[in-house]
Parts: structure tokens; sequence; C-alpha cells
């Protein structure tokens, strides 16, 4: 890892924890707070624990990628866990076959940036 993305990467590692710190639920009950406090710091060690041996400076910056956009859409809908995507079911689909491969490779690809690590880790 090249220092400067070394030290991004710790950047947004103890930025995470700071917003853990200050967290508020969006109803304001102390046990949410808690709850959601407790998740956030999970979940950052979680996931930086699973990447710490990525080398690939492509899918190092992907990573930050993602970690910027669940913080920001974290702290613009102030909830904690991923926003679910609607993403059309795929009973259209065959049970085999090249539609099946095309539907589920849309489905890869249409998948938002800030939820490429949630199905991984949850």
């Amino acid at each position: 890892m090249i220092p400067v993305t070394r030290q991004e990467v710790l950047g947004l590692y103890r930025q995470i924890f700071r917003i853990a710190k200050k967290w508020q639920s969006a109803s304001g009950q102390i046990e949410e707070t808690i709850k959601e406090k407790e998740y956030i710091k999970n979940e950052a060690k979680t996931l930086f624990r699973k990447n710490k041996n990525v080398t690939d400076p492509k899918l190092i910056k992907q990573c930050i990628e993602e970690c910027e956009a669940r913080i920001e859409i974290g702290l613009h809908y102030n909830i904690p866990y991923p926003r679910p995507i609607h993403l059309p079911p795929m009973g259209l689909a065959h049970k085999q076959g090249r539609t099946l491969r095309h539907q589920e490779k849309l489905r890869k690809i249409s998948k938002p940036i800030y939820l490429k690590s949630h199905d991984e880790v949850s």
C-alpha cells in the first residue's frame, strides 16, 4: 500500500469511529443509539479487517469509494445500515441458461457501490 493510500484508509477508519462516538439514532431512544453505535463500530472493524490484505490499487480505490459512499449516505439519511436497493426480481428467467446468467450479470453490475461488500459480510 502506498503511503498516501495508507493515510487515507487510516483517516477513514478514524473518521468512522468519530462518527460512531457522536452518533444519535433518528428516533432519539438511548437503546437504539447504543445499538446503532455498536453496529457502526462492528461493521467498520469487520470490513477493514477483511480488506487489510488487499494489494491491488484498483480494488483499494474501490473499497475507499465504498467507504466514503456509506459514510455520506449514513450521515445524510441518519441511518447506519446500508440502504436497500430495489431491483426487479429474477422471476422471468429460466432456472438455467443464458437468460439467467445474463440477468445475474445485470444485477451484479447494477448493485450500488455502497453495497458491494455488504452481502459478503452479512
